[in-house]
């Protein structure tokens, strides 16, 4: 991300979600022709409380430091939500003196790694900040090959066919993921590993490019997902994401199905065929992810049940 566009992220921020609000959920007057979809400049400033100068100076990256005060009345004006509203005042905050020190490698605890591995009837996983897998238990990963150690379960979302396949509720597993995405990267999005990922995926999807644009932001914990499994047929499954105290921003995933419901029956069953063999089905993407070959491709599509 280049440095002028960080230094304003703030000013980006505002004119993105301002374009999302529609004048009549804002309860704004006698809108008349509109040049620009969403509010104006002067109708935010007018629902915050604040002059139109003042609100230009924001957008534009005269003055990035206003007040909290300022932040939650624009951020009502808005119609922010709690999440996005947090968000809003992360990006106001002056930027910490970034290290220049290698990023170390995020490592899961030898407890964590034992927990989710005495859990035969839960499919677990733990990724790190930027979604990397760092370590699935054998439920999980033959729930999806790609819930993988060292495969990035953004890239994989998006650009992996069989993820169509696998998920027949892609379209909201996919809307889901990118604010995550943003809510546990907050503001820092000039992370060197953070904007690799972006800029692959904005490359190779056009709907992340879509979605990261919109720069939604939400944390969402709890869930229900879709699977059409190869083997066991249809699963509707709840998941939690836990953060891992401690960690940074690394989270523990679990998946459970309603007690006596179809879903728990076929999760026994992909249970009871799982093998024990540590091998896993998809080859692990590298450390710093690139673009696949063909014959990568081949490979993997080989490896799928």
């Amino acid at each position: 991300m280049p440095a002028t566009a960080a230094a304003n992220a703030l000013g980006r921020y505002l004119r993105v979600r301002r374009a999302l609000v529609h004048p009549d959920a804002a309860g704004v007057p006698g809108q008349g022709n509109r040049r620009v979809p969403g509010l104006r400049r002067e109708e935010v400033a007018f629902l915050a409380g604040v002059s139109s100068d003042y609100y230009v100076r924001l957008e534009q990256g005269r003055d990035r430091h206003p007040s909290d005060q300022v932040l939650l009345a624009i951020a009502r004006a808005l119609q922010l939500d709690e999440d996005a509203t947090a968000y809003l005042l992360q990006l106001a905050k002056p930027p910490s003196p970034r290290s220049k020190r290698t990023r170390r490698p995020e490592k899961v605890s030898d407890g964590i790694r034992t927990l989710i591995s005495s859990w035969p009837l839960t499919p677990a996983y733990v990724h790190g900040t930027n979604m990397d897998i760092l370590v699935a238990n054998n439920l999980a990963t033959a729930l999806c090959p790609f819930i993988t150690p060292g495969r990035n379960a953004m890239l994989d979302a998006f650009t992996e066919p069989e993820m169509r396949e696998l998920r027949p509720d892609w379209d909201v597993m996919t809307a889901r993921a990118v604010p995550h995405l943003r809510s546990i990267a907050g503001a820092d999005t000039g992370d060197p590993r953070l904007v690799e990922l972006v800029g692959e995926l904005s490359l190779r999807s056009e709907r992340f490019r879509t979605l990261w644009a919109r720069q939604d932001v939400k944390h969402k914990t709890t869930g229900t997902s879709l699977f059409n499994h190869p083997q066991v047929g249809p699963l509707e499954l709840n998941y939690e994401r836990l953060l891992i105290p401690g960690s940074g921003m690394q989270a523990l995933v679990t998946y459970h199905a309603p007690p006596g419901s179809d879903s728990e029956e076929r999760l026994r069953l992909l249970a009871s065929i799982t093998t024990t063999d540590p091998d896993t089905p998809v080859r692990p993407r590298p450390v710093h992810p690139h673009t696949p070959t063909s014959a990568d491709r081949m490979c993997e599509t080989r490896h799928l049940p």
